[in-house]
């Protein structure tokens, strides 16, 4: 499995197909906090627009819930309208959403865009919605707050829970002589001393790009928390504030500290992965999604002893704690208040009962405290500890930069990002740059 937020190929509604086709054009708006509607039942098909991998376990748990459904309902039947990448999903929801013709239920991070549709109202409350099927409360707080827009509003149905930590071969460390970093600032020297005994320090997919803006999201978080992001994509606040400043100058030093494999930015997903995997490379961020890969008996045997793992170090002066780190819940789920019944509302009750379970037995981590993964019989001891981990994580979660800038502005950002860590700008043009970006798109997208 790929990025959480990458959509891969499957196809239920041909993209060839015309768009009105794909989804139904509702009727008179339900208002976003009416979420429970009086009328009968009727079953019919209900949509969803999605951007998951069609062999996941989240497409899988809910094919089986709405066939269970279906059979108390009969007439009843859930159609997955899946895109084959990312952008070109992006590119379909706002059109379907230009001519008021999105589905029951479609995929959204909390963008500009998202938020743009719940103030047209055209998004049911999801808190609410949650509170009155009455499982609000069994979700993570964490899994709820990867959701929420700056205000605390919620409009977005976690699926998923994952953590994000840094896995690295204790064989390699100990060759190097080197230890787990404590603080964000060990990680230059750390680079440097792994260097020195021929070892690669990380693997990084930096084709996608996403993963390298992760790194620049680290300092900030630890200094600053959510707010600072959340300020700087409006341009209300700046890189060269102490925040964006510790985190330009720290990814400038990780690059002349060579954290990286030479080529880096053409280095994909699965190589990137291969090089760690493989014992070429002493550590790789990435999620639990990832589990199956590096926690189980699919990992080359000549390593799989020496993988362990440890959580985003802090930093002098933190504001968050140590067990409050990345910890995305996915892509969330809206539904359509234009399309909203007691149908979708029954069928959401009995999916959002039954899903956790279903969801837990393909070995991941559900989103609520009501089930628990299901070790594979081929785990290693560290598949379990990093379960673990879901129990002990802080109710605030770090949230990626690339689901909170402008588009325009985020693809900047990776573009200059890359040069920046490859020597190429100073920290102070990409500053200069990155500043003036913002400034002409972001305070107009959020406005």
């Amino acid at each position: 499995m790929k990025h959480p937020r990458t959509a891969l190929a499957a196809t239920t509604c041909l993209l060839s197909l015309a768009l009105a086709a794909c989804s139904p054009i509702g009727g008179p708006a339900a208002a976003p906090t009416d979420v429970a509607p009086e009328g009968d039942i009727e079953p019919r098909e209900i949509s969803w627009l999605l951007s998951r991998p069609a062999d996941g376990g989240v497409i899988t748990a809910m094919e089986q819930i709405a066939d269970e459904y279906a059979q108390d309902h009969p007439g009843f039947s859930l159609r997955l309208i899946t895109t084959p990448d990312r952008p070109s999903y992006l590119q379909r929801l706002e059109t379907l959403a230009a001519a008021n013709e999105l589905p029951e239920l479609f995929d959204i991070d909390a963008t500009p865009f998202a938020r743009k549709l719940a103030d047209q109202g055209r998004m049911m409350d999801v808190e609410a919605l949650l509170s009155d099927i009455g499982v609000l409360d069994d979700y993570r707080p964490a899994a709820l707050s990867y959701q929420r827009f700056d205000d605390g509003s919620l409009y977005m149905v976690p699926f998923e829970f994952q953590l994000e930590m840094f896995w690295y071969n204790t064989a390699l460390f100990e060759q190097a002589g080197v230890e787990v970093p404590e603080t964000l600032d060990d990680f230059p020297q750390l680079c440097r001393d792994l260097r020195a005994a021929g070892i690669v320090p990380i693997a990084l997919d930096g084709q996608d790009q996403w993963p390298l803006e992760r790194y620049l999201a680290y300092y900030p978080y630890r200094l600053a928390g959510q707010d600072y992001v959340n300020d700087l994509k409006r341009a209300d606040a700046s890189l060269t504030d102490a925040p964006g400043r510790a985190a330009t100058n720290w990814l400038s030093e990780l690059g002349e500290a060579g954290c990286f494999q030479d080529g880096f930015s053409a280095t994909g997903y699965a190589d990137a992965q291969a090089l760690f995997t493989s014992g070429r490379a002493a550590t790789y961020n990435i999620g639990t999604w990832e589990l199956a890969n590096l926690a189980t008996e699919t990992l080359d045997e000549s390593v799989r002893d020496d993988v362990d793992f440890f959580t985003l170090p802090t930093v002098d002066g933190a504001v968050t704690d140590d067990n409050e780190y990345f910890s995305p819940s996915g892509i969330g789920m809206a539904v359509n208040s234009g399309t909203y019944d007691p149908l979708v509302r029954d069928f959401l009750a009995f999916a959002l009962e039954e899903y956790p379970q279903v969801y837990a037995e393909s070995g991941a981590i559900p989103p609520t405290t009501t089930a628990e993964a299901v070790i594979p019989a081929d785990a290693t001891p560290l598949y379990g500890r990093a379960l673990e981990l879901a129990d002990e994580v802080g109710d605030q979660s770090a949230v990626p930069w690339d689901a909170l800038l402008d588009p325009t502005s985020n693809t900047r950002l990776q573009q200059e990002l890359t040069l920046l860590v490859q020597g190429e700008i100073t920290p102070e043009k990409f500053t200069t740059t990155m500043d003036d970006v913002i400034a002409e798109n972001g305070a107009e997208a959020f406005q």
